[in-house]
């Protein structure tokens, strides 16, 4: 779609916000595909008359945003240096208006047990799971534990670590000695593990975004790894995934796979954007596997395929999503 076009979410106010800071990078694993999102972020913003300043979180990042005091912040930072809630809970004693959940939202949708408790209550299914910490893992003994484990959840299932994204740490498994495996390298990236059990169907990605009407789900985009495991090389690649928007699936089930995600949405109270991943299984049922409040927004993302799929033009929702931003914030 063309810059010239009519904006298909609404023009932004120019009243409202002009200087963006758009922060990407920070010291997570996820560091590379931050920086790119910020970029596109970045890009898609000036595109459409937003003064656009891109900075990298360092310890010289509170002292400027209170001198600049910009409009507005969008921070693109993937990871636990972006999606802990610790950033955002700073900017919110500085006043700063910014893009994302609040940071008590983005702290339960960080914790994956935590948020597939939420969702769970709130009616949604979502798979049979059990978090374990190292502590317990080694002081309980791991043969013992994982005896427990396997009367409960026998394989196959996915083991993951309890917070982070981009699916660093996820490990299938079919057998004992890859489920010993897979404990230890989820270790590497947090200090409690979740096993859950695998559903096998479609996997699907459901961007969902709110200007101010309330949120708002984009089309299902639905995720083929060529490797069968979409892992963090099969995101990020470009020809190791195949990405159909939207997703093959009838009308029937796009329509609860939809209303899962947003109801997903609203039970972890996010708010502008948020990316909620499902599986739907043989029977059409979707299952919540976790929600990310800063999807990734590289070329190859789901987000911003979804967004394609609708026929929004990018720039344009970026740009009232930093409006919406600071409406929010002056209400």
């Amino acid at each position: 779609m063309s810059t010239d076009a009519a904006p298909p979410i609404g023009a932004p106010d120019a009243a409202a916000a002009r200087r963006v800071v758009v922060l990407a990078g920070g010291i997570s694993h996820e560091r590379d595909i931050s920086l790119k999102s910020g970029r596109r972020v970045a890009d898609g913003l000036a595109a459409h008359g937003l003064e656009v300043t891109l900075l990298d979180p360092d310890a010289a990042l509170l002292p400027a945003l209170l001198a600049d005091r910009p409009d507005v912040v969008w921070p693109t930072l993937h990871g636990a240096s972006g999606e802990d809630g610790a950033l955002r809970s700073l900017l919110e004693f500085l006043g700063l208006p910014y893009v994302g959940s609040s940071a008590s939202s983005t702290q339960l949708a960080w914790d994956k047990p935590r948020a597939k408790t939420i969702v769970e209550r709130a009616g949604v299914p979502t798979p049979h799971s059990i978090a374990l910490t190292r502590d317990a893992f080694r002081e309980l003994g791991a043969e013992s534990v994982l005896a427990v484990v396997r009367g409960e959840l026998p394989p196959p299932v996915a083991v993951k670590p309890a917070q982070g994204g981009s699916a660093q740490g996820v490990s299938l498994v079919d057998t004992d000695d890859e489920l010993r495996r897979a404990m230890v390298l989820a270790y590497t990236y947090c200090d409690v593990a979740l096993i859950e059990q695998r559903i096998t169907g479609v996997e699907v990605a459901i961007g969902i975004i709110d200007t101010g009407d309330g949120p708002v789900a984009l089309p299902a985009v639905e995720i083929e790894p060529l490797s069968g495991v979409y892992g963090f090389e099969a995101r990020y690649n470009a020809g190791e995934t195949r990405f159909y928007a939207p997703a093959r699936i009838d009308d029937a089930t796009a329509a609860r796979a939809t209303e899962v995600a947003l109801l997903a949405h609203r039970a972890l109270g996010l708010r502008h954007i948020s990316r909620i991943d499902l599986i739907i299984d043989g029977a059409g049922t979707p299952w919540f596997l976790e929600a990310s409040v800063m999807p990734g927004l590289t070329e190859t993302s789901t987000f911003a395929l979804a967004l394609e799929a609708a026929g929004h033009d990018v720039g344009w929702v970026y740009a009232e999503l930093a409006q919406a931003a600071v409406r929010d914030a002056r209400r």
